[in-house]
C-alpha cells in the first residue's frame, strides 16, 4: 500500500453490517451473517481477541487512526505493526461485506 494510500485509508471510517451478529461462544468469538444459510458453516468467522476487540469498536464514526491508536494502548503492540495489520483485517471484513466504509 502506498504512503498515501494508507494516511487516506487511516481517515475512513466503517460502519458494521447490521445483518452480521457477533457472539462470544466458548473461549472464540464468532461473526455470524443471519442473511445467509444458517446452515452454512462456512459463513461463520471466528475472531481472536484483537478481531473481536476492533469489531467491537468499528462504529460508523471512529475513524481507522482512532482504532489503531485504542488497539496499540491496549494491546501494548508497535504502531507499525498493528497499523498493518489493522489495514489488512479490515481490508478482508470489507472484501467479504461485513463492514462498508462510511
Amino acid at each position: 500500500m502506498k504512503e498515501e494510500t494508507t494516511s487516506d485509508y487511516l481517515r475512513t471510517c466503517f460502519k458494521k453490517d447490521p445483518d452480521v451478529v457477533w457472539r462470544k461462544i466458548a473461549d472464540e468469538f464468532v461473526l455470524v451473517p443471519v442473511r445467509r444459510k444458517l446452515g452454512d458453516l462456512e459463513n461463520l468467522f471466528t475472531l481472536n481477541e484483537v478481531g473481536a476487540r476492533i469489531w467491537e469498536v468499528i462504529d460508523g464514526k471512529k475513524k481507522v487512526w482512532e482504532i489503531k491508536r485504542i488497539l496499540c494502548r491496549e494491546f501494548k503492540a508497535e504502531e507499525t505493526v498493528m497499523e498493518k495489520d489493522l489495514i489488512e483485517f479490515l481490508q478482508q471484513l470489507e472484501k467479504i461485506g461485513m463492514i462498508e466504509q462510511v
